[in-house]
């Protein structure tokens, strides 16, 4: 089974969205049956249905609705892979796509990535970004889905390149009158009698602080799950829980929500940043000259 026509799961796509042909059709600007014939040729050479006819439309079958996830991802990368060549075909001399978390990306990512780009040698390259957890940078990496990577030192990059970037500092963000907002610095684990608000469950830092919960036979309590550093001290400030957040992401939030930020008074408070990438050799020429722009933006910090 090979050679799927962008096009025809294009189609398919849009009818599993539209749940009728014909509707399907009028979006495409397509007859209904020649939408029908294309169908019919794709579940001919996948060799099963993918589709149930109802009385009032269609919905994929178990076959269908696994199609639809691959085809979904197959179109996102066709559209990443045009968009990669109209860059070229414009004149650009390199293309870079970094993923990084969403630490690195606040905090200082953006702007040093801005200041290459404002080089007059670096007029003609492209930098892409995209924010995901870090074992999930790891794991894109390691997949092709990026050349570069920025993430937390503590995540497994074995198998992967690594050069130092910046480093930042984890603090307990709390709200003005809450207990700990009177203390100098705290530990962890005098932090565990309260409710958490956290980033994902599969981000490397709230995997690191169940360890150190479990360490010392705890667990931490959350309370609320954000996609954010934003978000969670939104919910410190109306009193739901406490989170523990970089302070130099939060640093200027915090004072503008009357939040304060406590040091944690722990050896691992202190995060370093990795640029992570497969091989030098497979770095293109514009990826190496931002891996060590960024270098010498993480030495003069």
């Amino acid at each position: 089974m090979r050679d799927f026509d962008l096009t025809t799961l294009r189609l398919f796509v849009l009818v599993c969205e539209a749940g009728n042909i014909a509707r399907a059709g009028e979006r495409a600007s397509i007859v209904g049956s020649a939408i029908s014939k294309r169908l019919a040729q794709l579940e001919q050479q996948v060799g099963t249905p993918l589709l149930v006819r109802k009385r009032h439309g269609v919905v994929p079958t178990a076959a269908g609705q696994t199609l639809l996830e691959h085809a979904r991802a197959m179109l996102d990368s066709a559209a990443r892979l045009e968009s990669d060549m109209q860059g070229y075909a414009g004149g650009a001399r390199g293309q870079v796509r970094i993923l990084a978390s969403v630490s690195a990306m606040t905090e200082s990512l953006a702007e040093d990535v801005s200041a290459f780009l404002k080089r007059p040698a670096h007029r003609q390259i492209q930098v892409d970004m995209e924010e995901r957890v870090s074992p999930e940078i790891v794991r894109g990496i390691r997949e092709g889905l990026g050349a570069l990577g920025v993430c937390w030192d503590a995540a497994d990059t074995r198998g992967l390149r690594t050069r130092p970037y910046r480093t930042d500092h984890l603090c307990m963000a709390v709200p003005a009158r809450h207990p700990l907002a009177r203390r100098r610095s705290v530990r962890f684990e005098e932090t565990l009698d309260d409710d958490h608000v956290s980033l994902p469950v599969n981000s490397a830092v709230q995997v690191m602080l169940q360890r150190k919960a479990a360490a010392v036979g705890a667990q931490v309590r959350r309370r609320v799950v954000v996609t954010n550093f934003e978000a969670a001290l939104r919910v410190v400030r109306a009193g739901l829980a406490i989170s523990v957040v970089p302070r130099e992401t939060a640093e200027l939030q915090a004072q503008a929500y009357g939040l304060k930020l406590v040091p944690l008074d722990e050896t691992w408070a202190v995060r370093r940043f990795v640029i992570c990438y497969r091989a030098e050799e497979q770095l293109t020429h514009a990826a190496q000259l931002l891996v060590r722009h960024l270098e010498s933006c993480a030495a003069h910090s």
